[in-house]
C-alpha cells in the first residue's frame, strides 16, 4: 500500500459526506475521493446480496482511482458487507455502525433511541449490539423512511421533509430517551432540523468525530499518511445529481473548498 494514494469514501449518496467532512477535518492534508452512488439510494430498502454487489461495485471504483484505504460511509453498507469486503480486498476498511454503545452508557433515563434504515435496524450486527445492552437500557428504533430519498432529491431545508422528519421524531419521543442515535449518514444533515423538532434534554449522537478518528488511527497503523508535499486534492463522483452533492459540500464552509473538484457518472436509462 502506498502512502502516496488517496483516502476512499462511498455511500449510497451524499450522506457518507457528512464522514467525509470530519475526515477531512482532523486529517486535512490528506488527498480523498468520495463516491455518491446516489442513483441506487436508499441501500436500506435492498437485501443484503443487492447491497453487497453494489459495495463491491464501488470499492473497484475507488482502488481504480487509487484508493489506500476505504471508508464505507454507509451504516447499511457496512453492517450488510464489509466483513466480505474485508474478505475480498487487501486495504483497510474502516465501517459505520450506530453508536447504541456510548449513548447507552451515558444514559440516565435508561432509554435511547435510534433513528436509521431499515436494513440497518434488521442488520445482524445492530441487533447484536442492542441485545448487549438490552438488560440495562431500553433501546427505541425507529425506520426513517423517507428521509434519504428526501435528501437525495434536494429536499433538504423543505417543510416536506420536516414534515415525514417531525413524525419520526414524535414517535421515539413517546419513549423517555435522553439519547437520539442518527443510525444514517445521511440524518446528521438533519441535525439543525432535529433540534427544532424535539423537546427537553436530549442529546444528539454523531457517529462522524469518532469515524475520522478511527480513520487517523487506522492510517497511523498502517504508515499510510500521506507524504506528498503538494496541497491535496478531494475529487466528487456522484451516480445522482451532482448539484446536491455539491450544495451539501459547500455547505461546510472549508477551507479546502477551492481543491474539490466534481465529476458526474449519471446515466439515465
Amino acid at each position: 500500500m502506498s502512502n502516496s494514494g488517496t483516502i476512499g469514501f462511498f455511500d449510497s449518496g451524499v450522506g457518507g459526506l457528512t464522514i467525509w467532512n470530519e475526515v477531512n477535518k482532523l486529517l486535512p492534508l490528506e488527498n480523498t475521493i468520495y463516491l455518491a452512488d446516489s442513483i441506487n439510494a436508499p441501500y436500506g430498502e435492498k437485501n443484503q446480496e443487492e447491497i453487497l454487489k453494489l459495495c463491491i461495485q464501488n470499492v473497484d471504483f475507488l482502488i481504480e482511482r487509487n484508493a489506500k484505504m476505504i471508508v464505507v460511509a454507509c451504516n447499511t453498507a457496512t453492517t450488510q458487507a464489509i466483513d466480505k469486503l474485508r474478505d475480498l480486498y487487501a486495504i483497510p476498511f474502516i465501517g459505520i455502525e450506530p453508536a447504541i454503545k456510548p449513548a447507552a452508557l451515558k444514559s440516565k433515563t435508561k432509554c435511547i433511541g435510534v433513528l436509521a434504515t431499515n436494513g440497518t435496524i434488521e442488520s445482524v450486527h445492530f441487533n447484536r449490539t442492542k441485545e448487549h445492552f438490552s438488560n440495562d437500557v431500553k433501546v427505541v428504533t425507529q425506520v426513517g423512511e423517507g428521509l434519504v430519498r428526501a435528501i437525495e432529491g434536494g429536499l433538504l431545508n423543505s417543510l416536506e421533509l420536516n414534515g415525514i422528519l417531525k413524525e419520526h421524531l414524535e414517535i421515539l419521543c413517546k419513549e423517555p430517551i435522553d439519547h437520539l442515535v442518527l443510525g444514517c449518514t445521511h440524518y446528521p444533515l438533519l441535525i439543525p432540523m432535529i433540534e427544532k423538532n424535539i423537546e427537553g434534554n436530549i442529546s444528539i449522537v454523531d457517529p462522524g468525530p469518532s469515524v475520522a478518528k478511527q480513520t487517523e488511527r487506522v492510517i497511523n497503523a498502517n504508515y499510510l499518511t500521506n507524504s506528498d508535499p503538494e496541497l491535496p486534492a478531494h475529487k466528487m463522483y456522484s451516480t445522482g445529481r451532482i448539484d446536491v452533492l455539491k450544495s451539501i459540500v459547500e455547505s461546510f464552509s472549508l477551507s479546502t473548498a477551492n481543491q474539490v473538484s466534481y465529476s458526474s457518472l449519471y446515466q439515465p436509462e
